[in-house]
Parts: C-alpha cells; structure tokens; sequence
C-alpha cells in the first residue's frame, strides 16, 4: 500500500513539475503563457488611461518603459538585457532593426483592425508590406513661434530662422538629422543628401545661423516656448501643439521648402517573451476609439482612418498637423544613411553645437 501511495506521489510530483517547466517555457517562446507585455516606447507618447484599458480588456499586465532616442532603443534591444514584446521606433531606425534582424514578423491575421489605418500610411518603402511594423503616429517638423514676441512674423521659410531680428532666440532640437536637414532644405537640397558638397555648404549656412542660436536642448523646449521664455524653435509638430494647447499665441509652420515626414511604428522585437500579447496589444491600438483618445491625449497625428471619424473636425481639418496629400509630396521621410554617412551628418552638427556654445 505504502509502495503505491509513494507512486501516486511521485506521478503528483512530476505532472507539477512538467506544468511549471512547460508554463515557463511558454513564457520563454512568447505563447499565450505568459501574463505580461512589455513595452518600450518614448516619453509621454500614450495615454496613461489607454494601457489601463488594455490591462483590463486583455488580462495581461503592462510594464512600460521609456527611451529619449532610437539609437539608444536600439542599443538595448541589442544588449537582450530585457525581453521587449513591444518597440515603438521611427522608419529609418526599422530599417536598420530589419537589416541586423532584431525584429519579428507580424503575423496581420492577428490584427483584424489594421483595416482601420488609412492606406497612405501602408506599405511605405521602410517596410513594404508591413511585415514588421504597423502605423503608430506621424507627423512633420517645423516651426513653432510665438508671433507676439515677433512683431508678427512668420516662418513660410527655414531662410526666416536666420533673420538678424532673431538674435540670441532660436530654440533648436539636439538632434543632427533635424539640424543638418534643416540647413540642406534650406538650401533646396534633399534632407537625406550624401553629396559632400551640398553637405558642406549646409554646414557653413548653419554657422551663420550661430548668433541667433539661443539654445540647443531637448524637452525643455516646452516649456520655455509655453513660458514665453523663447520666441521661436525647431520642433515636431506634436510637441508644437503641446505648446500650442497650452498658450494659445504660439503657432506651428512647415517652410515650403520642404521638411520632413515622419512615421512612428509599432514592432514586435526578436527578443520578445509574449508574442501573442504583442499581437494583442497592436490589435488593441488600432481600435478607432482607442486611436482617437490616445491622439488626443498626445497630440501627434494619429495614421487611424477610423479613429479619426471620432475626432473634433478642427483638429483633423488643421492642415499644420494633418497636412494633405498634396503637401506631404514636398515632405521626405529619412532614408537610413547608413553607418559612415550618419557618422558624417553627427560630426557636422557636433562642429555646430560647438560654435552655438
């Protein structure tokens, strides 16, 4: 009798521990297992009431963290040091995850609302197809400026920025791409130029604009611009309505020299630990009435055709933000320029920085 209880106890013993290594293993492999979803997305950029949301429909928990660059993002999805379900890069920085393979393929049968993104903002040259990556928000960059401060000026131009008025009071982001396109679309010259030459002369029409640099700095651009501190500032056109909602002097331009468009993403890392949660959580985004609250907390453009059918019409009617077709041609998104070349626009802007100082 005492031989048969210790068999029933020893079968106990191993079903336990055949449950506990295959739930870790679906925890490992990115199956239905596991009960969190990882995100890595930049500062502020959803609705806190959004993941609460999607905790409570889902039954998956949320760990959510930040990064303030795509290099810095792409860094620790390199390192493996945490298992990201979900990454939210820019399209050049896809392209580069895509060619070092650091992405998973999105399997679309499991997001039925991707009908809901408006199909301009599908199959784009960063990721034919969407195989690894489905719309997030987009938008453009410009300039915000506080007319009152200007005797009314305005910046149809990126030429207005290098104005003698503007002393001392050109806010600009600490970014080269956005720095260095700005000088070669200034000059008429693409914003993913690899001409030496034209690179060159971008470099030195900067140099001019050194007087009229007030600073170079990252978020604090907010609020100096909301607290009048500044007058005018390069910025992207969701962080301009930011300021915008919160001081209604302020204004956003895109110079009709050209400027750039940019996407946002959504994509599932290769180091994922809960795919199916990642699949849930896309699918989730792309809900219209989702879309519509997460673009009206953030304030950038939202890619969600249906999502904006719930949104005020004087937000998706404003042009400075929801740009049309029309207006986008004479808008580039970033080409990935790759290592050497980048290399090269990240020395120039640093020679820059260093003559504002």
């Amino acid at each position: 009798m005492k031989d048969i209880v210790k068999a029933i106890i020893a079968i106990v013993v191993v079903c336990i521990l055949l449950f506990v290594a295959n739930d870790l293993l679906d925890k490992s492999s990115g199956k239905a297992g596991s009960d969190t979803v990882t995100i890595f997305n930049w500062g502020e950029y959803i609705d806190p009431d959004v993941i609460a949301q999607f905790e409570k429909e889902s039954g998956y928990r949320v760990v959510y963290e930040t990064f303030d660059s795509n290099e810095a993002m792409m860094t620790k999805i390199e390192q493996g040091g945490t298992s990201y379900d979900i990454a939210i890069p820019s399209e050049y920085a896809i392209e580069k995850m895509k060619e070092k393979h650091l992405l998973l393929p999105i399997d679309h049968a499991k997001i039925p609302n991707l009908k809901n993104i408006d199909p301009y903002f599908l199959d784009l040259s960063f990721d034919k197809k969407n195989e690894f990556s489905i719309p997030y928000f987009w938008g453009t960059v410009g300039i915000v400026y506080n007319p009152t401060l200007l005797n009314g000026q305005t910046f149809k131009s990126w030429d207005a920025l290098w104005d003698p008025s503007l002393k001392g009071k050109v806010l600009l982001v600490d970014s080269a791409r956005e720095v260095i396109g700005m000088g070669l679309n200034s000059l008429g010259f693409s914003l993913n130029s690899t001409d030496e030459h034209e690179l060159q002369e971008a470099s030195a029409k900067l140099k001019k604009l050194t007087p009229n640099v007030k600073a170079i700095i990252g978020d604090e651009v907010t609020q100096l611009m909301v607290n009048k501190e500044a007058a005018v500032a390069l910025t992207w056109s969701g962080q301009a309505a930011d300021m915008m909602s919160e001081n209604e002097d302020l204004d956003y331009a895109i110079p009709e020299e050209g400027s750039n468009l940019w996407f946002d993403n959504m994509v599932i890392p290769k180091t994922a630990a809960n795919i199916e949660g990642a699949h849930a959580f896309i699918n989730f985004m792309l809900k219209p009435e989702i879309a519509a609250q997460n673009a009206d907390y953030v304030g950038y453009s939202t890619p969600n055709k249906a999502g904006m059918d719930l949104m005020d019409e004087d937000v998706i009617s404003d042009e400075r933000f929801y740009p049309t077709e029309e207006m986008r041609d004479n808008l580039e998104v970033y080409n990935n320029l790759g290592l050497k070349m980048l290399g090269e626009y990240n020395e120039l802007f640093l020679k820059f920085k260093m003559g504002t100082n």
